[in-house]
C-alpha cells in the first residue's frame, strides 16, 4: 500500500470574494520520483499572489486537482536513478520554474524562462502546499546555511524575481527607482537595492499606510499611496502589484527615457477601464518603456541566492500551519501584509 501525504489541493477555480476556503485538507499518496527526479519531504512552502491568480483563473492550472506552492523548503530524501547531482539528505529548494526543455532558441540563449514548454511549479506541475513533492533534480537548489527554512522560502519567487525585476530595471544613470507595492518581492528589492545602489533614492507607492511606514523602516527615500506624487521623476519603477491602477499611477512618475518593470504574472480585471484613460503624451511620450517580468531563470535563483547570503539578506515573514493556507491566501488578498507569509509544514 502507497503511504500518505497531507496536501492542501485546489480543485477547482474559485472567486476568493465569495469562497475564502479553495483549497481542502487531503490525505493523498506520496508522489515517487522519476528516473531524473527527487522527491524533497517539505518543511515550509511561501504564499504568493501568484497562487490567487491560480485559484481565480487568471494562471489557470491546466488539470485539477492541483497541490499549489512554489516557494519550496525541505529535504531530499529519495532520488531518481539517474540523479547524480543531487543525493538524499540534502536541504534544497524548489522555485516557480520546475523545468524547461533546454533545447529551444530561448533555453540556449539564457533565457529558459521563456521556453514555450516551461512548466511552473504548483501550476503544471504538483508543488509545496504538501509534505512531500518531486522535481527535477537540476531544478533543487542547496541552500544557504545562515538561512532558516523559513527565510529561505520567500527568496526563492519573491527574492529571485525581484532580482530579475532589478536587473531588467537598468538603473544605468544613477536615476531614482521607484516601487509601487510593498510586499513579499518588493521589500526585498528595497533591501536589495540599499546593499548594491547605498545612495539611490527609493520611493515607493503603497495603499496602506502600515506598508508606507514599514517601507521607511527598510530605508525608503518617501513613501506614498499609489496616486500621490513624489518629490521627483524616476528613472525606474518597478511594479509588483496585482492591479492596473499602479501601472496608469507609475507611468506618469517616470521621467524621459524612464522604464516600468511589471511584475505580475497576471492582472486583475477590475480595474482594466483604466486603460481607456491612457493619455499617450502624458503617459507613454518621451521614450518611456514598459517591460514585463516573465518568471525566472535557475541562474536567477542561484545568483540571488548568492547574493543574499553575502548581504545577508533575512526577510520579514509571518507563518501559518499548513491547514491554514486559505487564511494566509485570504490575508494576501486583503492586502494584509507584512513582508512574506509562509506555511509551516514540518520540522
Amino acid at each position: 500500500m502507497a503511504k500518505m501525504m497531507r496536501a492542501m489541493v485546489l480543485e477547482k477555480l474559485s472567486d476568493l470574494n465569495t469562497e475564502s476556503h479553495p483549497l481542502r485538507l487531503v490525505e493523498c499518496p506520496r508522489p515517487e520520483p522519476a528516473a531524473d527526479e527527487v522527491r524533497i519531504r517539505v518543511t515550509v512552502c511561501g504564499v504568493c499572489h501568484t497562487e490567487l491568480d491560480e485559484i481565480e483563473g487568471r494562471t489557470p492550472p491546466p488539470q485539477f486537482p492541483v497541490i499549489l506552492g512554489h516557494q519550496v523548503v525541505g529535504w531530499i530524501d529519495k532520488v531518481g536513478d539517474a540523479v547524480t547531482t543531487r543525493q538524499s539528505g540534502e536541504r534544497v529548494g524548489v522555485a516557480w520554474i520546475f523545468s524547461a526543455c533546454g533545447d529551444c532558441r530561448w533555453c540556449r540563449g539564457g533565457l529558459e524562462n521563456l521556453c514555450p514548454q516551461f512548466r511552473a511549479t504548483g501550476r503544471d506541475a504538483d508543488g509545496g502546499y504538501a509534505e512531500y513533492m518531486v522535481v527535477p533534480a537540476t531544478f533543487a537548489y542547496p541552500l544557504p546555511d545562515l538561512f532558516s527554512d523559513a527565510e529561505a522560502a520567500p527568496l526563492l519567487c519573491a527574492g529571485a524575481i525581484g532580482y530579475r525585476s532589478l536587473a531588467l530595471a537598468k538603473l544605468d544613470s544613477g536615476g531614482a527607482l521607484g516601487l509601487t507595492g510593498f510586499g513579499a518581492s518588493a521589500h526585498l528589492v528595497l533591501k536589495l537595492v540599499r546593499y548594491q545602489y547605498p545612495n539611490l533614492p527609493v520611493y515607493v507607492f503603497a495603499r496602506s499606510e502600515k506598508e508606507q511606514h514599514f517601507a521607511l523602516e527598510l530605508g525608503a527615500t518617501w513613501a506614498g499611496s499609489t496616486e500621490d506624487v513624489a518629490p521627483t521623476l524616476m528613472e525606474s519603477i518597478i511594479d509588483t502589484t496585482p492591479a492596473w491602477l499602479p501601472v496608469m499611477a507609475a507611468l506618469r512618475q517616470l521621467e524621459p527615457a524612464g522604464r516600468l518593470v511589471i511584475n505580475a504574472i497576471g492582472k486583475e480585471s477590475s480595474d482594466r477601464e483604466l486603460l481607456a484613460k491612457l493619455d499617450y503624451p502624458r503617459d507613454l511620450w518621451m521614450e518611456k518603456e514598459i517591460k514585463s517580468v516573465a518568471n525566472v531563470t535557475r541562474h536567477d535563483v542561484i545568483e540571488f541566492l548568492r547574493l543574499a547570503a553575502e548581504i545577508p539578506l533575512h526577510p520579514t515573514f509571518e507563518e501559518f500551519p499548513l491547514e491554514d493556507a486559505n487564511r494566509a491566501l485570504l490575508e494576501l488578498k486583503n492586502r494584509k501584509i507584512r513582508g512574506a507569509k509562509v506555511l509551516r509544514i514540518s520540522e
